[in-house]
């Protein structure tokens, strides 16, 4: 019962906000290319229905790929800096600087270098990616209970062992978290890949929309974005239920 009403009042609430929008901009006879009422964003979702799905099939592309890639290299990296002292006080700086440089300024280098294909949108998503999920790995391995290593270490297990039946496992529920920031932080990081580099996808959409003052369709492809980021990032979420020592 008490769910049914949190969710009716979630509702309400939204209604309540959607309502307020569209009246707003009807009393106040804003212009349709300053701010467009909800009742139009839904109509140009409906026209546009066909533009804003190949746009939203060659983002997630690019997200997912830059995801992926992000994943094979963060996870190796992390352990590699945890492990290593070495590792730690000369790879570990070089990443914090790395992610401290605006990747918007980096969005026009990477065009020029890969082009305006692909490659430039996916790098994007990978840079944004990235580095969450290399803080997420070395802060999981290092959350490591002491009096478990302990227990290994008096099991004569092997640091392998060690690896594969601790620390992995004690790492999972914060690299989980890691990507569950990493994956909006994609979809963004290819978005803006699209804005300076590219004719097609759901960041170009947005910039020709509000180029041409067709503000419905940037407010459309803006919530299309959203929503597929809750999507992706709820997608991520649902990987937790496997992890049951999470709560542990």
């Amino acid at each position: 019962m008490s769910r049914a009403r949190d969710i009716a009042i979630t509702i309400l609430f939204f209604a309540a906000l959607l309502l307020a929008w569209e009246l707003g901009v009807r009393w106040s006879g804003a212009k349709s290319y300053l701010l467009a009422p909800p009742s139009a964003i839904v109509g140009e979702l409906w026209r546009s229905r066909a533009a804003l799905a190949d746009g939203t099939l060659k983002t997630l592309t690019e997200v997912f790929w830059g995801f992926v890639i992000a994943l094979a290299v963060g996870v190796p990296v992390s352990a590699f800096v945890f492990f290593s002292n070495g590792a730690r006080r000369t790879v570990y700086p070089l990443l914090v600087a790395l992610q401290s440089i605006p990747k918007v300024g980096l969005a026009p280098i990477l065009v020029a270098w890969l082009g305006y294909g692909l490659s430039s949108k996916l790098t994007m998503a990978f840079l944004f990616a990235f580095f969450p999920i290399v803080v997420a790995g070395m802060g999981g391995l290092a959350s490591t209970p002491a009096h478990l290593e302990e227990h290994f270490r008096a099991l004569r297990a092997t640091r392998w062992q060690t690896f594969w039946r601790l620390r992995l496992p004690c790492a999972l529920p914060a690299f989980i978290d890691g990507c569950k920031v990493a994956m909006p932080l994609a979809v963004i990081g290819a978005i803006v890949g699209e804005f300076v580099g590219s004719n097609d996808g759901l960041g170009n959409l947005i910039l020709t929309a509000s180029g041409s003052g067709n503000t419905a369709l940037t407010f459309a492809a803006l919530l299309t974005v959203t929503v597929l980021s809750l999507l992706l990032f709820y997608g991520v979420e649902y990987w937790e239920k496997f992890v049951w020592w999470r709560a542990a």
